[in-house]
């Protein structure tokens, strides 16, 4: 028990340590097993139906943070000092459709289910997609369907790295269209099959934040 409560106390520690950290300590580095770890447990995450439509760019070239810079007003301080720098990408709505190769790949190659599961599957996913969500009929609407995915990730990474001492930010301010311009241009994301969720950035914080804020737990939890 004592154990038990200890361990709570640490997760809780992490959060309460945890947050959007705007400058880095351009000096400090995260060694090459932390990083890893933090990459683990993103790749490690749940997603929908075990989907995982995400896709985890790490930044390390000083050139292309520099070509990212000028359309990522929401990373002005946290790409020139980040240790580490991450674009979350999401699959595009067609390798998301219930009859496409990406999805059928996952299902028989990764999950190893058997043809007649799979099948059974790829019917009830296809009935989520057109029926249950509405989803199919609205790219933009299945496009953030598969962002939403891909938060999972970035909430456990950036979770994670709190419970090792490591500072991070996520980032959405930017301009969607000119960055994923970038990528493709650079070869560095096909944009047949992807596109950016979203931005988050690792390291170690140059000043202390100031004291979390939150609304309280009876505005925010209700039990039935």
């Amino acid at each position: 028990m004592e154990t038990l409560t200890t361990a709570k106390n640490q997760i809780l520690s992490a959060y309460k340590f945890r947050h959007a950290t705007k400058e880095f300590d351009s000096h400090k580095k995260i060694s090459d097993s932390d990083f890893d770890f933090i990459l683990e447990t993103g790749r490690l995450s749940p997603s929908s139906f075990g989907f995982e439509p995400w896709r985890f760019v790490v930044v390390q070239s000083n050139a292309m943070r520099e070509k990212l810079l000028p359309y990522s007003w929401g990373a002005k301080k946290q790409l020139p000092t980040a240790s580490h720098f991450v674009l979350i990408l999401s699959r595009l709505p067609k390798d998301m459709l219930a009859s496409s190769d990406y999805i059928k790949g996952v299902m028989e190659n990764v999950q190893q289910l058997p043809a007649e599961v799979a099948q059974g599957k790829a019917k009830v996913y296809d009935a989520f997609l057109k029926s249950d969500f509405g989803l199919e009929e609205n790219e933009r609407a299945m496009f953030e369907w598969g962002c939403r995915q891909t938060y999972i990730a970035l909430g456990n990474m950036m979770t994670a790295a709190a419970q090792i001492g490591i500072d991070s930010c996520p980032i959405e301010g930017f301009n969607k269209n000119k960055i994923e311009q970038i990528l493709s241009e650079e070869g560095i994301m096909d944009a047949e099959h992807f596109g950016i969720s979203c931005m988050v950035a690792f390291g170690y914080r140059l000043n202390e934040p100031r004291g979390k804020t939150r609304r309280p737990a009876d505005q925010v939890i209700e039990w039935v």
